[in-house]
C-alpha cells in the first residue's frame, strides 16, 4: 500500500496557457521576521530549504521587495532549475511609495527585482499602491504593461485592490491576471463584490491569511484568549478575530470546523484552507513558510484528499450566522479605519505620503488657497480644480483625466466615477479636508443607463456620509467622458 505522499500531489491551475502554478503557493514573508531577529539567511542554505518545497511539488513561491532577502534566496534557487524536477515559479511584488510614476522610475523598480532574482524575466509581478487618491498608480500599471510587452514580466497582478479599483484597472486596459487579498473563514470580504469582478474578467484571486496567522489550527481550539502577542502575524489577525465578533464567537466557529475536520480525518487548518480553495475565483492560497523551522508539506497534501460537502457548508453557515462582517472591502485595512494591521493605526504613515496636488495662495483673497491638478483645460479655461475660502471648499466639475489630457476607462461610467472621486478626495485632502467633510455632490452623466453603476460607485465612497446629491442626465460632455462630478465641503470651525 502506498503512503499518502506517494498518491497525492499538490493541485495545479493554469493562470494562463503558459503559466501553470501550484494551488498551494509558498509565502516567504516570514523571512523578513526571521532575519530581523537573526540577520540575513545564507543564500545557499535558504535555497536548499526552498528546494525541499520544489521537490515536494510546491514549486510556486510568493515574495516581495520588502520580504528581507527572499528575492535573493529565490534567485539562488533559480540557478539550480536545470537540476530540479519541477520548474520554480517566482511571484514577487513591487510596493513603491506614492509619487510620480515615470517610465524611468517604474523600470528601475522592476529591474531591481530582476537583479535580486538574477533573472531576465519575472513570472508574475504584483503591484501594490498605498493611496488611490494619488492617481499615479494607473501610470505605474501602464508602464508595467509596457515592460510586459518587452518581456521583462510575463504576467501582471496586484495586491490588496478593492473591487472598485480592480474594476477600474481592468476597464483602463491593464492586462491583470491576479489580485492577492486576505481571505479566510474569518475574513470573507473577497467572496462579495471582488468575486463578482473576477467572475466577469480573467482575474483570479490569490488568497493569503487563510489560517489567520495560525489561529485557524487545532492548537487554538478551546484555548484561552491570548493577552500578550509578540508575533506580528498573530497581532494582525487577532484584530480580524475581534472585528468578526471576538474570541467567544471565534471559538464557536472553530468547534464547527473541528467537527468537520474529524469527519474527514484531517486538521482544522486543512478544512480552513480547503474552504478558501473552493471559493469562486480563487486560483490558489499562499501558506507562509518559516524556512528552516516548520515545514508542513506533508500535512498540506491532505488538502487534496477531500472536498467539503453540503452538510459541511450547512454547518459552517450556522457558525457564520453569528459572526460580524469585517468592515470595508479588500485592502481597506491598510488604507482606512479600522486599521486591521499588526501595528494598528496607519493614519500617521499615510499622512506622510506625498499628495500629488500642490496648493498655492489665491491672489487678492486673504487666506484663500487653491489646487491645480495639471489638466490642460485648467490652463486653457483659466480655472482651478478646487479652492478653499475660510472653512468652505469648492471643487470644479471633474472628469476622469490623468496627467494633462489622458482619458481614463473610456466607455465605463462606473470606473470613471471611481477615478473622479479619488481625484476629488485627493484635491480636498491637500486643502486639509477629508471625505467626511463633503456636504454636496453634483453628478452629470450622458446616458441614463449609467445611473445605477455611477450611483453604486458614489455610494461606495459616501454610503455612511450621505451628502446632498443631484444626478443630472445631460446631452453630452466634451470628449469621451461619460461622467463629470463637482463637490463642496464644509470644514468644522476648529479645522485650520
Amino acid at each position: 500500500m502506498k503512503a499518502q505522499s506517494d498518491t497525492l500531489v499538490p493541485e495545479t491551475v493554469n493562470l494562463t496557457p503558459k503559466l501553470k502554478i501550484s494551488r498551494i503557493l509558498t509565502g516567504l514573508w516570514q523571512i523578513a521576521d526571521i532575519e530581523r531577529k537573526s540577520g540575513p539567511i545564507d543564500k545557499e542554505i535558504g535555497a536548499n530549504m526552498l528546494q525541499h518545497y520544489v521537490n515536494a511539488g510546491y514549486n510556486t513561491f510568493d515574495m516581495a521587495d520588502h520580504y528581507g532577502t527572499s528575492e535573493i534566496i529565490a534567485g539562488n534557487l533559480l540557478k539550480r532549475q536545470k537540476k530540479l524536477t519541477y520548474q520554480p515559479i517566482i511571484f514577487t511584488k513591487w510596493c513603491p511609495k506614492p509619487g510620480p510614476m515615470t517610465s524611468k522610475i517604474v523600470r528601475a523598480g522592476i529591474e531591481e527585482r530582476l537583479a535580486r532574482l538574477g533573472s531576465s524575466s519575472i513570472d508574475l509581478l504584483q503591484f501594490h499602491w498605498w493611496n488611490f487618491q494619488h492617481p499615479a498608480w494607473l501610470d505605474a500599471l501602464h508602464e508595467i504593461s509596457n515592460l510586459r510587452e518587452k518581456g521583462l514580466i510575463k504576467e501582471i497582478g496586484v495586491t490588496n485592490f478593492d473591487a472598485a479599483h480592480l474594476h477600474l484597472a481592468i476597464a483602463d486596459g491593464i492586462p491583470l491576471k491576479t489580485n492577492q487579498v486576505s481571505l479566510s473563514l474569518v475574513d470573507q470580504r473577497a467572496t462579495g463584490s471582488l468575486a463578482d469582478v473576477c467572475k466577469k474578467s480573467s482575474v483570479k484571486i490569490l488568497a493569503y491569511g487563510t489560517l489567520c496567522g495560525g489561529f485557524l489550527t487545532n492548537k487554538w481550539l478551546g484555548a484561552h484568549e491570548p493577552t500578550e502577542i509578540k508575533d506580528w502575524s498573530k497581532m494582525k489577525y487577532k484584530r480580524f478575530i475581534d472585528s468578526a465578533g471576538g474570541w467567544a464567537q471565534f471559538q464557536n466557529m472553530l468547534r464547527t470546523v473541528g467537527q468537520i475536520a474529524n469527519k474527514h480525518n484531517v486538521s482544522i487548518s486543512n478544512v480552513a484552507t480547503r474552504w478558501v480553495l473552493e471559493q469562486s475565483g480563487v486560483a490558489g492560497v499562499i501558506i507562509g513558510a518559516r524556512i528552516g523551522e516548520n515545514v508542513h508539506t506533508e500535512n498540506n497534501l491532505k488538502l487534496f484528499s477531500f472536498k467539503l460537502d453540503e452538510k459541511d457548508y450547512e454547518g459552517l453557515k450556522v457558525a457564520f450566522s453569528t459572526s460580524l462582517k469585517i468592515p470595508g472591502d479588500c485592502g481597506d485595512e491598510y488604507r482606512k479605519p479600522p486599521f486591521l494591521t499588526a501595528s494598528g493605526d496607519l493614519s500617521h504613515h499615510l499622512k506622510k505620503m506625498s499628495n500629488p496636488y500642490k496648493k498655492t495662495p489665491i491672489p487678492n483673497r486673504s487666506g484663500g488657497i487653491r489646487i491645480e491638478t495639471g489638466s490642460e483645460w485648467e490652463s486653457i479655461a483659466g480655472y482651478c480644480r478646487a479652492q478653499r475660502i475660510g472653512n468652505q471648499i469648492f471643487v470644479s466639475g471633474t472628469t476622469a483625466t490623468t496627467g494633462s489630457s489622458t482619458i481614463v476607462a473610456k466607455g465605463d461610467a462606473g470606473a470613471q466615477t471611481t477615478f473622479i472621486l479619488d481625484k476629488i478626495l485627493g484635491a480636498i485632502s491637500a486643502l486639509g479636508a477629508s471625505v467626511a467633510d463633503i456636504i454636496r455632490t453634483r453628478i452629470y452623466i450622458i446616458n441614463e443607463e449609467d445611473a445605477y453603476t455611477v450611483s453604486q460607485a458614489h455610494g461606495r465612497v459616501f454610503g455612511s456620509i450621505k451628502p446632498v446629491n443631484t444626478l443630472i442626465v445631460v446631452k453630452d460632455l466634451i470628449g469621451d467622458y461619460r461622467v463629470e462630478i463637482e463637490a463642496e465641503a464644509l470644514l468644522d470651525n476648529s479645522q485650520k
